[in-house]
């Protein structure tokens, strides 16, 4: 199988980081308005409970499929799902943050999503910097 092609969920990519943040400051801020709008569109409002919807001022729609405090947010996002976890280091001064897309329609889609979500990451690396 293709790089990145599963059985189950399709194409898919991951993009990782390990921020020099604490989880709370990560948490905070990924989960906060500002931050919603830098990885899942603006205009998204998300009720933290499962199956809530809601709607980006592009016109995707989705609904939260997960959400669980200082770990994980999983949505559909049109067609595919997409999830952004946390995960603090073994002494909580850094955080590892993941994006991940699952559902993708080819290969082809698969790259520039990667684009995308390291695009993303840099945005939400450079905010928490400048708080």
């Amino acid at each position: 199988m293709p790089r990145g092609l599963t059985k189950d969920a399709g194409w898919q990519i991951g993009v990782s980081r390990t921020l020099p943040h604490p989880a709370l400051l990560v948490w905070d801020f990924v989960s906060s308005p500002e931050g919603i709008a830098l990885w899942l569109g603006t205009g998204a409002v998300l009720t933290p409970e499962r199956g809530a919807p809601y709607r980006t001022t592009e016109g995707v729609a989705g609904e939260v499929r997960s959400h669980r405090p200082m770990d994980r947010i999983r949505v559909t996002h049109g067609t595919t799902t997409v999830q952004v976890a946390l995960a603090p280091t073994a002494d909580g001064a850094r955080t590892t943050l993941r994006f991940h897309q699952e559902h993708l329609a080819s290969a082809e889609e698969r790259e520039r999503q990667r684009a995308h979500w390291q695009h993303v990451m840099d945005q939400v690396a450079g905010a928490l910097d400048r708080q």
